[in-house]
């Protein structure tokens, strides 16, 4: 009997131990779990972006009236991002929505000195869309119109990337949930391990007692024998 108790005394140890084992590599799986689906929901700096899949945000400090048109539904303008502390800045293509113009109106009147006084920033969000051959044309041939003469470079069609990149900014694109298998299968092995929890603490080892009740009848028969 006390061999009985000392077995399950142990295996109740080996039990809550696999169970804690278990918890604490589901909470590492769930902790995982929720920073990846918040960071593929977290809009990220334009420039930081590196897929046209990432949602990103770029604040306006100057922008230029339309030059192009998307689909009869987009407006395209220049739009600089310029840096308070150090001075730099950075010029990219930003489509907008033919309804959203009053928006951006006071900082394009600003931007072409129609008004002295500098409004707010405005931070814009939306998907990195590739440029295609027209509007890179169009961009080239507007370029000069925007920028002021003693930051212009000579923009053409080999350096284009280099200094305004492939891709606009599309902000009539709002934010799209992305499945993330990653996500899906850390749940699911999360899921698993809590199965195993509740099976390890249900279940009542009748194999392990099948042979503990063998052992003791072998014993007693080897007793036996020894008596007689």
């Amino acid at each position: 009997m006390r061999k009985r108790k000392s077995n399950k005394s142990f295996r109740f140890l080996i039990k809550m131990s696999l169970c804690l084992i278990y918890l604490v590599v589901a909470f590492i799986l769930l902790y995982c779990a929720f920073h990846l689906y918040q960071d593929g929901r977290e809009p990220i700096e334009w420039a930081n972006a590196t897929d046209i899949h990432d949602y990103t945000y770029v604040d306006i400090d100057k922008m230029s009236e339309k030059f192009a048109s998307i689909d009869k539904e987009k407006d395209v303008h220049f739009i600089i991002d310029e840096n308070e502390k150090t001075g730099v800045w950075h010029i990219y293509l930003l489509a907008i929505s033919k309804n959203d113009y009053s928006k951006y109106k006071d900082i394009i009147d600003y931007s072409y000195g129609r008004v002295k006084d500098k409004p707010e920033s405005i931070r814009v969000y939306g998907y990195p869309t590739m440029i295609g051959r027209n509007l890179k044309g169009l961009t080239i041939k507007n370029y000069k119109n925007f920028v002021s003469f003693e930051n212009q470079v000579e923009l053409n069609l080999e350096n284009f990337d280099e200094y305004l990149t492939n891709t606009y900014l599309d902000s009539t694109r709002k934010q799209e949930k992305n499945f993330n298998w990653i996500v899906v299968i850390l749940m699911v092995l999360d899921f698993a391990l809590l199965v195993l929890i509740v099976v390890t603490i249900l279940d009542k080892d009748r194999l392990v007692d099948e042979v503990d009740r063998l052992m003791e009848l072998e014993e007693r028969k080897r007793r036996r024998k020894s008596k007689s």
